[in-house]
């Protein structure tokens, strides 16, 4: 069974590599729909100013760098079972903000939005196998029996 599941792991892990890599590559593109669907509040502006002047990159920019980045980061340490439940509940958190904020099918009429719907639905089902991942122990289990003394 641990083949398995460290299989399953590596496969799962595939989507966030692949996802950040594409990203990452296709930087301009990536700024671009960040910029499109992401509004800065108010109250962090001075500092992504602040951050804009310092790296000479607007603040879409950024954003896509350290959104591409991290999805990389995250899922080399699942599939290699590095600090998995921190990546894996730090992933739970990143899926749910990117299905909030970029699929947004409550604001879109219903023949729009179908797309929008399946791809939040399947982030759903991605929130919920980074909480099976998270819920799992990387320690070895003991050789009790199932029912103790029955």
């Amino acid at each position: 069974m641990p083949a398995f599941v460290t299989f399953g792991r590596i496969l799962f892990a595939v989507l966030f590599l692949y996802s950040g890599a594409n990203q990452l590559f296709g930087l301009a593109a990536t700024a671009d729909f960040i910029a499109a669907k992401v509004t800065i509040p108010a109250v962090l502006l001075p500092y992504t100013t602040q951050l804009a002047g310092i790296t000479g990159m607007p603040t879409p920019q950024m954003l896509a760098i350290a959104v591409s980045s991290f999805e990389v980061i995250a899922g080399l340490m699942i599939a290699f079972n590095l600090a998995t439940r921190f990546f894996a509940i730090l992933l739970i958190l990143f899926v749910a903000a990117t299905t909030f904020y970029l699929h947004d099918f409550w604001n879109q009429s219903p023949p729009e939005n179908a797309k929008s719907v399946v791809d939040a639905l399947k982030n759903l089902s991605i929130i919920g196998a980074l909480f099976v991942i998270a819920g799992s122990s990387r320690r070895s289990r003991t050789n009790e029996q199932a029912y103790g003394d029955v």
